[in-house]
């Protein structure tokens, strides 16, 4: 009576567990958000060579580094200006509300982008050179002259 362990019990509960699947992992680390905050990796760095045209233009935009002090969540390597870096890229907040009427100011640069490539392409062209040719194939029956053997 020593023995009150059912085998079967512990096959079915293996088969119950399901099957693990890899999942690619985050390429930059994720960070607690702040609200009234947006956050942003931008471009500091590109192939050991500093791109200060790019942070300049960004922090014309706004976007201030984020101090590594105040996210002791995420690792960086240490650096001597307190700053959140991964590989070239340099972590960056702005006000959410400034991030907003830059999303929407570029979405209605493109909306109108659009609107005019559509109005310059599909508008009424010269008739010599149509835009869209319309394609039609003829079959024709009869005296095509290629006929076989004819010596």
């Amino acid at each position: 009576m020593a023995e009150a362990t059912n085998k079967r019990d512990n096959e079915t509960r293996d088969a119950q567990e399901r099957p693990k699947m890899w999942r690619r992992p985050d390429v930059l680390p994720q960070i607690k958000r702040e609200p009234g905050k947006s956050y942003r990796w931008i471009r500091f760095e590109s192939m050991g060579m500093a791109d200060s045209a790019n942070m300049s233009s960004k922090r014309s935009e706004g976007w201030e580094p984020v101090k590594a002090s105040a996210h002791p969540e995420i690792f960086s390597a240490p650096n001597d200006k307190d700053e959140i870096r991964n590989g070239g890229l340099l972590l960056c907040q702005n006000d959410e509300e400034i991030t907003r009427q830059r999303n929407a100011y570029f979405s209605d640069r493109t909306d109108a982008n659009t609107e005019s490539v559509d109005n310059n392409y599909l508008r009424e062209g010269d008739a010599r050179m149509p835009m869209f040719k319309e394609k039609s194939t003829k079959v024709s029956f009869g005296s095509g002259g290629g006929g076989q053997g004819s010596a």
